[in-house]
């Protein structure tokens, strides 16, 4: 491209501009239409593209040494145009220069204006034209050059920029869009990426990891989506067995449980067959009762047993002791047998108050079927019955009265240690302390003998009282026969004369031990005596128990008087 040469000055070509004005300000009043575009000279070479880091602007072109600032002073005057102020947005600030004259003729043509991003963004006027031959179509082209760093062969398809050196060169302030197909494949080639990392572990489920990337694309969502991961059939499978299985344990587990602590309430029918003894012990309850008679194969169960006892009062009043059964009975059955007395195997034996241990001996032979040696054999011992040591080594007395009984395996020794154990428990009830025990036992072991009534025990314990107190002798019947081994109401002189130590008659004070086991009434009588002054008592009807006290002697003649009447009357 050459310049014309300006008047007065030197141009490329060795022009000179008119004397005192500038080249620039001579290039600027040419007017427009005055300045055709000639074809640029074949040594004209493009300034080499710029850094890069760094696409080149307007304001890089501005600075180049060889850009031609004419050209903008040519454009910034064609402001009727295109409604622009004549100077480039952004580059000073100062009014626009004043506009050529149209008189003025510059002395050779200018090339045409360099196209520039401001010049492209320009408005059109119509549809499908420019508003002026200098207003091409705005193509985009790549940002980046090709591999071969050649600006003009990205750019030769475009026939717009032909004829324009610097335009083939630089792109200008022109960014390069991507589309977003480009930005849709490359999120795609990570998402494939991603996919081909974890295509060992989730090789099953490469092919719905396609399907839900087809029917969800990362750029419907504006970002890459984890693919997600799904339950092999064979895993799901396999949980759903091992949940059914455990699910099953669980229940029949529990129902094996609950069997072996609370057994089904099974239950025989009818009344049982054979024979068995049981034995119900002191506290038992119902369930207790059940539970030995299951052991026992009387009843399957405990439930039925404890329903049909639920509706029997009287099943709360079932006594200790050993009963005879039969197997294999309803539960019912069985409730009604233990509440039938004759079902209770055992020896109820009563001792009435008064007895001598011979005596009772005889009486526990009698109704429990044990061979008197055998329990003679076994009173003869005092530790085997358990006698306390205040006892003296004496059995008499220490058999209590009352009413027994004895199961059918109860052994002798059993039998006596029960009642001795009777006697020390009353004593310990009565509150009589261990060194009174043997004078109490004897004394009321005396009284017991005389007397019959409450009333009268009183009475005769505060006579032997009063005869202890003042040292006369006791001279009781009772006593005699004892000592003799006899029994009645009467004595005879030659028996009176028994020197031994139980008879009063001979020896005065309490004998040495108690002649009768007393009951609790004696007992207690003689720790409560009736106050009195008398000395004498004598029983004047034995049928009725009829007892006459006196203080004096010739009162108590008159009463024994009265006994010789009933004997006459009673001879036999």
């Amino acid at each position: 491209m050459t310049f014309p040469t300006p008047p007065g000055g030197r141009g490329q070509d060795g022009g000179s501009a008119p004397a005192g004005q500038s080249l620039s300000a001579w290039a600027a009043g040419l007017p427009r239409q005055q300045a055709p575009v000639r074809p640029a000279p074949a040594e004209w070479a493009p300034p080499p593209p710029a850094p890069a880091r760094r696409r080149a602007g307007v304001i890089d072109r501005l600075d180049a040494p060889d850009f031609p600032l004419a050209d903008y002073a040519r454009a910034s005057a064609d402001g009727a145009d295109d409604d622009r102020t004549g100077r480039m947005p952004g580059i000073g600030d100062g009014p626009p220069p004043p506009p050529l004259p149209e008189s003025t003729t510059p002395g050779a043509p200018l090339p045409p204006r360099p196209r520039s991003t401001w010049s492209r963004m320009q408005r059109r006027t119509d549809a499908g034209r420019h508003a002026s031959p200098d207003e091409e179509p705005t193509v985009a082209h790549p940002a980046v050059p090709p591999a071969g760093g050649d600006v003009r062969a990205a750019t030769a398809h475009d026939d717009d920029t032909e004829g324009h050196p610097l335009l083939d060169e630089q792109t200008g302030g022109l960014d390069v869009i991507v589309t977003d197909d480009r930005a849709r494949r490359s999120r795609r080639s990570r998402r494939a990426e991603h996919h081909d990392e974890h295509a060992d572990e989730h090789a099953d489920d490469s092919a719905d990891d396609s399907a839900d990337d087809h029917d969800h694309p990362a750029d419907d969502h504006g970002d890459s989506a984890r693919p997600r991961r799904r339950r092999r059939p064979v895993a799901v499978v396999l949980s759903l067995v091992v949940l059914a299985a455990l699910v099953a344990g669980i229940v029949f587990g529990g129902k094996a449980l609950i069997d072996l602590v609370n057994p089904a309430d099974e239950d025989y029918t009818g009344q049982g067959t054979g024979s068995v003894q049981i034995r119900i012990a002191e506290g038992d309850t119902l369930s207790d009762i059940g539970s030995t008679l299951v052991e026992a194969d009387v009843i399957a169960s405990v439930g039925p047993f404890v329903d049909a006892a639920e509706t029997r009062p009287a099943a709360t009043g079932i006594q200790p002791g050993v009963y005879g059964m039969r197997q294999q009975m309803s539960g019912a059955a069985a409730l009604d047998l233990l509440l039938d007395p004759a079902t209770r195997l055992f020896s109820r034996v009563t001792i009435p108050e008064g007895f001598t241990v011979q005596r009772v001996l005889t009486r526990l032979s009698e109704e429990t079927d044990t061979p008197i040696e055998e329990l003679t054999a076994v009173a003869a011992d005092p530790v085997a019955v358990g006698l306390p040591p205040y006892a003296n080594g004496l059995l008499e007395g220490w058999l209590f009265p009352a009413t027994y009984d004895f199961e059918p395996e109860t052994t002798p020794q059993q039998v006596l240690q029960m009642m001795v154990a009777r006697s020390v428990q009353t004593l310990d009830e009565l509150g009589v302390p261990e060194a009174d025990r043997l004078r109490v036992v004897t004394e009321a072991s005396l009284v017991q003998a005389e007397a019959a009534s409450p009333e009268d025990m009183a009475m005769v314990a505060q006579v032997l009282d009063n005869r202890l107190a003042i040292g006369m002798k006791l001279q009781l019947d009772t006593t005699v026969n004892y000592a003799s081994g006899k029994s009645g109401i009467t004595t005879t002189a030659e028996d009176r004369a028994n020197p031994s130590p139980y008879n009063t008659y001979y020896s005065a004070g309490l004998p040495p031990g108690a002649i009768t086991n007393p009951g609790e009434e004696a007992l207690r009588a003689v720790l409560n005596p009736t106050p009195g002054e008398w000395l004498y008592f004598v029983v004047v009807n034995p049928d009725t128990g009829e007892t006459r006290f006196a203080v004096t002697d010739a009162e108590h003649a008159a009463n024994v008087a009265l006994f010789q009447q009933w004997l006459r009357e009673n001879p036999s």
